[in-house]
């Protein structure tokens, strides 16, 4: 038996498991299991707390479809949350992903999360290509609520060009005002629209400021509710910082 917890950030939930004694079966087949919303506990995702020298922790994320993956923005915030409730630090911490170290500072249910620099944005045919720990195409949309994202995305995610390049999660934005924006997104791994996407709102954020002149504090609504993005730089971006709640849903085994 293994205990597990569940967490979520504005809709974005995952299975989260203490692992810093090690002995969970990582295997494909068992985390995908895990994450099944029918014959699973159900997640978008999987996170493994566990011990990193030199860190608080290490934080290990795989994708519902099992595979290990690319960095989880809201993932990042939901285990710097589980870390602080297990006692591993108090308000800041510093841990280290597959995408490199993160700071992150705790207040109550939300979390603030250092998110890694970003070089560059491409100008792509149909959007805006950024690299934000996880790789994002953001595309500019109105009437949001009325897109077909799961479609839509995936028709784009599986497009010759972008399998070619490891896929890409698609990020539908549509423009509010110069401080909010509204966020729609396909995530490769879940391989359907999730109710956020912690690394897609930055990437959202970012584009829409350099290529639309908005602000470099941002807010976002999503599905699952609002983050805020802020950032600074003009061409390479640093200081990112990932906000929102980050929330305990319940624990068992399994």
């Amino acid at each position: 038996m293994t205990q597990f917890f569940k967490y979520q950030g504005t809709g974005n939930d995952f299975v989260m498991i203490d692992n810093r004694e090690g002995g969970f079966d990582d295997s494909i087949k068992n985390v995908e299991f895990l994450c099944h919303r029918r014959f699973g506990i159900g997640a978008d995702g999987l996170i493994l707390i566990e011990n990193a020298e030199g860190f608080d922790f290490r934080m290990r994320y795989f994708n519902a479809d099992g595979k290990e993956g690319s960095m989880c923005g809201n993932g990042g915030r939901c285990a710097v949350k589980f870390a602080s409730d297990l006692g591993i630090f108090e308000t800041a911490t510093s841990f280290i992903a597959v995408d490199g170290p993160h700071h992150a500072m705790v207040e109550n249910d939300e979390v603030s999360l250092g998110m890694i620099d970003v070089e560059e944005i491409i100008d792509e045919t149909n959007g805006y290509f950024l690299n934000t720990g996880s790789p994002h195409l953001v595309i500019f949309q109105e009437n949001l609520d009325n897109l077909d994202v799961k479609t839509q995305g995936a028709a784009i995610r599986y497009s010759d060009y972008w399998l070619s390049r490891g896929g890409v999660n698609v990020n539908f934005i549509q423009i509010i005002d110069n401080e909010n924006l509204k966020v729609r997104t396909y995530e490769r791994g879940v391989e359907d629209e999730t109710f956020s996407c912690g690394t897609g709102v930055t990437a959202a954020a970012i584009a829409s400021s350099v290529k639309k002149g908005l602000s470099q504090k941002i807010k976002i609504q999503t599905l699952g509710g609002k983050l805020e993005v802020s950032f600074e730089g003009e061409q390479k971006f640093s200081q990112i910082l990932l906000k929102g709640p980050a929330l305990f849903v319940f624990k068992g085994d399994a």
